[in-house]
């Protein structure tokens, strides 16, 4: 959902950063590699501790890193398959790191195993979510499918929470019971969307079965 309006919107404000680090002579694999590595950085160093509003600027900072490299790439003309399965591959990485610190933080201070288990549920799901059409689209199916809370939406849902909580620490009352919220609307999300999904490759996958069957019956 968000993916298709403010990818749009950042791939144009970072052209001119991505084509100053062309000209350095940076690689988009580098950038992909580098990004994750902040995100996982900040979520594993920060998080556990509770330093939400820290945690979550230094994780942005790094987050559009997955912007950045696939502008860099299109500007070299460069595309290729290695570049997307690395970069989808440590998207995993870094969604994994976020929602891991969090478990790691309610398993520990923040003591709220129910909480942690959402955490967990979350990074799972969202495991899943990508699987579901990666697996589909193996298979030879479109997956076409737009589900109600994707990657997109489960960082900006996640860290807008994260930052705002973080906001307890410097006196802003009110703001901890953020997170939680966020984070039973992105285990709920998930859920739907893998249902979606779900619904959507069984549906695919019965009419191409169909129409194999009917080309055969034809012929």
């Amino acid at each position: 959902m968000l993916n298709k309006y403010a990818r749009a919107f950042f791939t144009r404000v970072l052209t001119p950063f991505a084509a100053l680090l062309i000209r350095l002579g940076v690689s988009p694999d580098a950038v992909t590699l580098v990004g994750t590595g902040g995100v996982v950085a900040g979520a594993l160093i920060f998080y556990p501790q509770g330093e939400f509003f820290w945690g979550t600027v230094v994780i942005t900072l790094f987050v559009f890193s997955d912007l950045v490299d696939g502008n860099m790439a299109r500007q070299l003309g460069r595309s290729s398959r290695w570049g997307a399965f690395l970069d989808s591959t440590l998207d995993r990485v870094a969604d994994s790191a976020i929602f891991g610190g969090l478990a790691l933080w309610y398993a520990g201070g923040g003591n709220d195993l129910v909480l942690c288990a959402i955490a967990i549920f979350c990074l799972a799901s969202g495991q899943v979510v990508s699987y579901t059409k990666a697996r589909g689209e193996a298979i030879g199916l479109p997956v076409n499918v737009n589900g109600l809370v994707e990657r997109a939406e489960r960082l900006v849902i996640s860290l807008v929470a994260c930052g705002l909580s973080g906001l307890h620490a410097f006196g802003v009352p009110g703001v901890e019971v953020l997170l939680p919220i966020a984070l039973w609307i992105v285990a709920v999300g998930s859920a739907v969307t893998l249902g979606q999904r779900v619904v959507t490759v069984r549906r695919e996958s019965a009419e191409a079965d169909a129409a194999v069957t009917q080309g055969g019956n034809t012929a």
